[in-house]
């Protein structure tokens, strides 16, 4: 699978201008993530630092290729404005990072060179992240900015403080809570780390190990295509940190060999989109954002980890029982053994893989390290297997270090867009007041009914989440939304998770579900019945958070004993649930059936702490309901009621 290891493969390779400023541009980052510069004696600020790496990534904006979404699907060639462009943003920044002590020290006077750069660089953001993510981002930016110069007029809860244009602009473009700030710091240290270090584990030979073992533990299984979907798109999913490029990576494999067993294209898509998804949501990694989240939380590493096991957990056990079951109902057989690798081959030839994580979780959790540093520990173990030992016939060269370079600037750009972009709706909320004014909003919002404030939130995190990358849609509503939940009392990392998750779904999910509509792609399946599968497959993800916020249990937070009543009993109602959307429970089951069991999913699915005593005698009445219908499967009663109607 060398083929399809490059995030963005649907990308030309890059010109010599483009490949030396991507591959300088993670240089850059990752020296400041293993502290070269302060190593070698050199002190500056970090915000110095910051205005190279956006100058390279708005150089990168202008020169690359992108796949015009909104302009036909035709790829554009640079041509002279985007060359302009291109050193104009470059030039800027440099002058910024030269030059920025004495900015800083003359800002409040506002000088006219502060002041016309700091205009320059919010339109050639503006237009970096349009021609990554297209205008919804934007128009969100310049909502947000504009309501920050007129707020002062409007009357009620939502004025604002009066700030005079120019001293936005230098506030956005020069002040550490605005462009130079903390968004676009975790997004050129963390993030970078840790695409990197994706990018080398995948030239050494770590993706084809991934599908290898899944395919060997899994292939034998009833319905193992779909099964090796789900573990390979996991694994991978949760260092590559962006969805598409993991559909891309094991897709290409994966879905061949489900449409080859007999499922349909659409639901082979569908399981490949909502697996590679939940790689995002998975534990240790989450796609860097555990680390994000760690810091923005200033909460340690370990508690993000453990409070996204359960969600995690529910959402591929949901995932696997209805892969599981629809094979079933399709008298889909396991592959065929001559077909599939060894597990004890696999990891004989493979193990060593595991040693890049492990180094990552030493140096996290024995040497404290930051999680920057981490990465690059991971990276150095990835080198070392790549060049030296490899998976099969796969071995990296020294050439493929400055591939997984370039490659890591080229694919960390967007995120770096959305970042700046971040870091301008953070300085607005800041200096005019308005965070103050629309948390006070929402909090009044949630005194009243704290599930219309998490129903409205929902509908904003499908929204704004859709079609950016995993990093990218946590720190846009990370600033957003999250603070309104927190001040309405919900657990922080409760109300973190919330955001990211549903922020995560938009990808699967219609009009707008961009990982759904790539496998479908591939799957040769109609997109929009793709993306409805996928969010059938997904659907703990779009009701647990709401629960967890409710009952922080299912976060392993609280009594041990409302813990494991909890987890228990949600595992057996996403079991029912999925049961009943795909109509099978040890046999084809009717329409009564099926809601029978869906009802009993319900109410065990409801976690023990959202209503005490009564939802433990709800949990109970839908244990007993869910062991009558399979006692009723299991005669095959359920069979002949309806059975017509039981296709999915």
């Amino acid at each position: 699978m060398r083929e399809n290891t490059d995030i963005g493969n649907d990308a030309p390779r890059p010109g010599p201008v483009v490949g030396a400023l991507a591959g300088l541009l993670t240089l850059v980052a990752v020296g400041q993530a293993a502290d070269i510069p302060s190593r070698l004696g050199y002190s500056y600020y970090t915000e110095q630092f910051l205005a190279l790496v956006l100058g390279l990534s708005l150089a990168l904006v202008f020169l690359m290729p992108w796949r015009a979404k909104h302009a036909g699907g035709e790829r554009c060639s640079p041509g002279p404005l985007d060359w302009v462009l291109s050193v104009l943003g470059l030039g800027l920044s440099l002058y910024v990072t030269m030059a920025y002590p004495g900015l800083v020290g003359r800002a409040m006077s506002l000088p006219w060179d502060a002041l016309i750069i700091g205009i320059a660089l919010f339109v050639l953001v503006l237009e970096g992240l349009r021609r990554t993510v297209g205008w919804t981002l934007v128009i969100v930016v310049l909502a947000i900015v504009g309501y920050g110069l007129i707020g002062h007029l409007v009357p009620g809860a939502l004025q604002t403080r009066e700030v005079a244009p120019p001293r936005l602009a230098v506030y956005l473009g020069f002040d550490p809570n605005g462009l130079l700030g903390l968004t676009l710091g975790v997004a050129a240290t963390v993030v970078v780390a840790f695409v990197f270090f994706g990018q080398l584990l995948l030239r050494s030979g770590g993706a084809d190990f991934f599908n290898d073992i899944a395919m060997a533990s899994m292939g034998h299984r009833r319905g193992g295509a779909a099964k090796i979907s789900i573990v390979a798109s996991g694994l991978f999913g949760s260092i590559s940190g962006v969805v598409v490029s993991n559909i891309v990576a094991t897709g290409v494999v994966t879905i061949r060999l489900m449409v080859q067993s007999g499922f349909r294209r659409s639901t082979a898509g569908a399981v490949e989109a909502t697996a590679s998804t939940g790689g995002q949501i998975a534990p240790p990694v989450m796609g860097a954002v555990a680390f994000l989240m760690a810091d923005i939380l200033q909460r340690p590493y370990t508690e993000i980890v453990v409070a996204a096991i359960v969600p995690a957990l529910l959402y591929y056990v949901a995932l696997f029982v209805q892969a599981d079951l629809q094979a079933a109902k399709q008298e889909i057989k396991p592959l065929d053994t001559a077909d599939m690798p060894a597990v004890g081959r696999v990891i004989k030839k493979g193990w060593v893989f595991i040693l890049p994580f492990a180094a990552i979780i030493l140096a996290l959790f024995s040497f404290n390290q930051r999680a920057e540093t981490a990465a690059l520990w991971g990276s150095l173990g990835a080198i070392v297997i790549g060049l030296v030992v490899g998976y099969g016939k796969t071995r990296m060269s020294f050439r493929d270090l400055w591939g997984a370079a370039v490659e890591t600037g080229r694919s960390i750009t967007e995120i770096i867009m959305i970042s700046a972009a971040a870091g301008f709706i953070i300085g607005v909320l800041n200096v005019t007041g308005l965070g103050f004014a629309a948390t006070f909003a929402l909090v009044d919002l949630g005194q009243g009914s704290l599930f219309l404030l998490l129903f409205i939130s929902a509908l904003v995190c499908l929204v704004l989440g859709m079609g950016m990358p995993t990093v990218g849609v946590y720190l846009l509503l990370a600033v957003l939304i999250a603070p309104s939940l927190v001040e309405t009392g919900v657990e922080p990392i409760a109300a973190h998770l919330f955001i990211f998750y549903l922020g995560m779904m938009s990808m699967v999910t219609p009009p707008i579900g961009i990982g759904a509509f790539f496998a479908a792609t591939i799957a040769n399946a109609p997109p929009m019945k793709t993306a409805w599968e996928a969010m059938r497959f997904g659907w703990t993800a779009y009701i647990v958070p709401f629960l967890f916020v409710f009952s922080p249990a299912l976060l392993l937070i609280g009594d041990p004993l409302e813990i494991v009543l909890a987890v228990g009993s949600a595992v057996l109602g996403v079991y029912a649930i999925s049961a009943a959307f795909v109509g099978w429970m040890r046999g084809v089951v009717g329409l009564a059936a099926r809601i029978a069991i869906g009802l009993a999913g319900v109410l065990l699915i409801v976690p023990p702490g959202v209503g005490g005593l009564a939802t433990l005698w709800l949990n109970g009445a839908g244990l007993i309901l869910l062991f009558a219908m399979w006692l009723l499967a299991a005669s095959g009663r359920p069979a002949r009621a309806g059975a017509q109607m039981t296709d999915t």
